[in-house]
Order: structure tokens, then C-alpha cells, then sequence
């Protein structure tokens, strides 16, 4: 075993006994952001080659600092984002939501099928599906100009048009044209705060997080958003916090002009997201 792999297994210890949840992965991560290499070559390097300031990068981490903001970038499906403070991190769960969108949007068999994103965050929803959906028309809204400084980084050269607004209100152009509406909203209730993780809770923005009492405040004017941009028969898809399944759905009611509302299961096999589709006139 070569010097770093050593320190790796000790910053794997530390980060654990801080609390860390992946403890092994983000000590790896951090080795191979300070070194310049990749994980699977953390063995290449040289002892001499090490670097003590994998210790400080330890340091930040152990106290709870998000890894992507250490290291400036987040994984996303197959896209490497910029990230820091003032704007959401993607979450793996977020994964399984945009791959539930990719195959309804191919499902509906539209040559270049329009796709909005409210509360864009990153970008990293609507940066996925262009680039997974590569003849659709991808539109994105963000209201926070702290995040829209990470967003646009991120968008620079895609296709994704991407606008500053409310997303209550975004996109009154697209009424009755949009054949996907996607979303990750903030959903964490009120009463819930002194239970999320430091990372989240010390680092996201509250913006991106709280939701009123019941998290589902800003779900319920998507609902009326969405119905808005969709075409009858277009489909909505957000994302909930895995403590309100069949909660979400019932917001997609059949007398609110929706059919098929539905909870799905993240990775985890844990509900994660509703679906719903506007009904036909």
C-alpha cells in the first residue's frame, strides 16, 4: 500500500466518526481531487507525490462541508456540473426522476417534444434531458440569482433556454404547448429542520429546501403551473421527499383536470416522485 492509500484509510476513519454517510467514497474523492487523478488511480501515486493538503480538504469535510463544494463539481447521470455555495446540489435520487421523464417524453413518440423545468437549480434536470433527449426543446426557470450564477455556468454552450423568474408564473408563451413538466421544488417542511443533514440544512440554500408547514406548499402551485404549460395529455413529474408518498398525488386530482396520478420509487426502492397527465378535453 502505497502513502496515500494509507491516508485514505485514515480520513475514511475520521469522516466516519464525524457521521459522514459514504465515508470511504468521499475520502477517496477528495485524495483524487487534491492529487489531479482519478479514484481508480489513487495507487499511481508516488509517496512523494503526496500532497498534506488532502489533510485541510479531510478537515473540511469532517466538519460536514458538502464534498461538492469542496471539490466545485457534482456527478449527475453523465454530466459533470459546477456547484457551490448559493445553489442546490443534485441528489443521486434525483436520478431515477429524470430517467422516468426520458422514457415518458420517448414514450410519446413527438419529434421534437418541448420540456420545461421549473426550479432549475444547477441546470442539472434540464441539462440532463437535452442531452439524453437530443431533438427536444428544453426551457428552464430559477428564481435566485445566487443559483443562477451556478446555472449559467453550467448551461453555457447547451441549448437549454433558461430564464430568471418565479416558476408560479414562468413561461406564459408555453401555455397549453409543453409536453413534459419537471421538477424538483423544495419539499422539506418547516418542522423538519433540526432533522436535515448539516449539509443540506448548513449549506443549500433555505430557497431550495423549505416548503411551508407541510412541504407541499410550493407542489400545490406547481400543480396549477403545470396544468397551465401542458398540452392535454402531457405529463407532470416532481419530486417529494420519501415521507409523502400518496400524499403527492392526491394534489394531481382528476376534478383539477388530471388523470393517472401516481408515486413512483427512487433507487432505494423508497417513494421519491408523483406523476400525473392532463387530461384530454
Amino acid at each position: 500500500m502505497n502513502l496515500l492509500l494509507a491516508e485514505v484509510a485514515q480520513a475514511t476513519q475520521r469522516l466516519a466518526d464525524a457521521g459522514v454517510p459514504s465515508p470511504r467514497t468521499d475520502a477517496e474523492e477528495l485524495a483524487a481531487f487534491v492529487h489531479g487523478v482519478k479514484r481508480g488511480e489513487l495507487h499511481t501515486v508516488k509517496d512523494a507525490d503526496f500532497d498534506a493538503r488532502y489533510w485541510e480538504v479531510v478537515a473540511r469535510r469532517e466538519a460536514r462541508e458538502p464534498l461538492q463544494h469542496i471539490t466545485g463539481r457534482a456527478y449527475f447521470r453523465y454530466l459533470e456540473l459546477q456547484v457551490g455555495p448559493g445553489v442546490f446540489v443534485p441528489r443521486p435520487e434525483t436520478e431515477s426522476v429524470v430517467g422516468w421523464a426520458i422514457d415518458a417524453v420517448r414514450a410519446m413518440d413527438v419529434v421534437e417534444p418541448c420540456i420545461v423545468d421549473l426550479c432549475t437549480g444547477s441546470g442539472a434536470i434540464a441539462l440532463a434531458l437535452a442531452q439524453e433527449v437530443p431533438r427536444s426543446r428544453v426551457y428552464a426557470v430559477e428564481l435566485s440569482e445566487d443559483a443562477l450564477q451556478w446555472t449559467r455556468k453550467n448551461m453555457e454552450g447547451s441549448r437549454v433556454e433558461l430564464r430568471q423568474g418565479n416558476a408560479l408564473t414562468a413561461f406564459p408563451d408555453l401555455d397549453g404547448q409543453v409536453d413534459l413538466v419537471v421538477s424538483n421544488p423544495p419539499y422539506i417542511p418547516l418542522t423538519e429542520w433540526e432533522y436535515v443533514a448539516p449539509e443540506a440544512r448548513d449549506y443549500d440554500p433555505e430557497l431550495a429546501l423549505f416548503s411551508g408547514e407541510d412541504g407541499l406548499e410550493l407542489i400545490r402551485g406547481l400543480e396549477r403551473t403545470a396544468h397551465r404549460l401542458l398540452r392535454p395529455g402531457g405529463v407532470v413529474v416532481v419530486e417529494h421527499a420519501d415521507t409523502q408518498g400518496g400524499q403527492v398525488p392526491w394534489i394531481f386530482a382528476e376534478d383539477r383536470g388530471w388523470t393517472d396520478a401516481a408515486d413512483h420509487p427512487d433507487l432505494n426502492n423508497r417513494p421519491r416522485f408523483a406523476t400525473a397527465r392532463k387530461a384530454l378535453p
